[in-house]
């Protein structure tokens, strides 16, 4: 029996990639080894770091009533003009953030199961997209998704810190509805987090999936429950 929906829209992080231990620490100490190799005079580490963490911090906050997206490209940029680094002419903000983020990928995994999946989903015509919240750089986003080998599965990748609102506003949604091209009712939205996911996505019509890895309890009614990825492939078990 074939999969009953023409379309899925995955979440990201924690739904198809394990992100591991995020430290800003280790990429800014990357950064600052980047920096100091192009002799470029910097302030203090730690002083520079307590003053990221607080501006990041500030702006996290704010985007989880404004649901405008945190981005820390932002924070950088802010923080080399107020420390007064002089870095233009020597480095350009792309390969500083470049820098930070590859060491912030360094410590994330694809889900076992997860190239199976969708490798018999594609097999079966579906068709798949990513809409993901992240406050990383979409330039960034893309290289990661292609060095991640995940890629090939998806017709697109829709990235809040490129758009004007994150998950659970509909606009984000609504643009993938707009990607796939399909009604709403005909496409499947996986994701692990109650709140942006699946309530986010039931406001647009779309029908859900929650990826509930560690079996938590929550306050909604998805479509369908998951404990692992491969659970996508016996929906067709149950009356979509």
């Amino acid at each position: 029996m074939e999969f009953p929906f023409k379309a899925i829209g995955f979440d990201w992080a924690y739904t198809l990639v394990d992100l591991g231990k995020e430290d800003d620490r280790f990429p800014l100490e990357k950064v600052f080894a980047f920096l100091r190799g192009k002799q470029i005079t910097l302030p203090d580490f730690e002083v520079f770091l307590m003053k990221s963490q607080s501006l990041f911090r500030s702006m996290i906050e704010l985007s989880r009533t404004t649901h405008r997206e945190a981005r820390y490209e932002e924070v950088l940029h802010y923080l080399l003009f107020y420390f007064k680094v002089p870095w233009q002419g020597k480095a350009s903000l792309q390969e500083i953030l470049q820098v930070y983020y590859e060491e912030v990928y360094r410590e994330r995994e694809i889900f076992p199961e997860v190239v199976a999946v969708l490798e018999q989903l594609c097999r079966q015509g579906v068709c798949m997209g990513i809409i993901s919240n992240t406050t990383n750089p979409v330039f960034m986003k893309e290289l990661e998704l292609e060095s991640s080998g995940l890629k090939k599965y998806f017709d697109f990748s829709i990235y809040s810190s490129g758009v004007p609102f994150r998950k659970p506003h509909p606009s984000i949604f609504e643009l993938a509805i707009s990607h796939f091209q399909l009604p709403p009712s005909e496409i499947l939205f996986v994701g692990d987090n109650p709140s942006a996911d699946i309530s986010g996505a039931q406001g647009v019509g779309m029908k859900t999936a929650w990826l509930n890895r560690r079996k938590e309890r929550a306050d909604i009614r998805p479509d369908y429950e998951l404990t692992s990825l491969e659970d996508l492939l016996r929906i067709h078990w149950v009356e979509a």
